[in-house]
């Protein structure tokens, strides 16, 4: 092989290669390419989304709101019961004082 055949050669073969790079760089942006309307698609998901997540953090700021009202509820709740027990316990006490007190005058009387 000659000089001028070494030289035809070696361009068909850079020039099929080119080809071949220039067919897959096609090919491969044919079918990655994103059309109009996938892109109209991924915009209105897109705010689908951003809609969801305020509603999710508006719903999380109200179940702590609701959380920290119960809580306070349930804490003057309890605080009420300790107080009623504490009047139940000092009017059973007195009521026992009582008693003892008749049944003392009674026996003594």
């Amino acid at each position: 092989m000659n000089r001028t055949e070494f030289i035809v050669a070696t361009a068909i073969i850079l020039f099929v290669a080119f080809c071949l790079g220039w067919f897959a760089s096609w090919l491969i942006n044919r079918f990655t390419r994103v059309s109009k309307a996938e892109v109209g698609e991924l915009d209105r998901m897109a705010q689908a989304l951003h809609e969801a997540e305020e509603t999710r953090d508006q719903a999380i700021t109200y179940l702590q709101q609701r959380e920290a009202e119960i809580t306070n509820q349930l804490s003057q709740t309890e605080a009420e019961l300790r107080a009623a027990m504490d009047g139940l316990r000092d009017a059973r006490q007195e009521a026992e004082e009582m008693r003892t007190y008749i049944e003392r005058n009674q026996n003594a009387g």
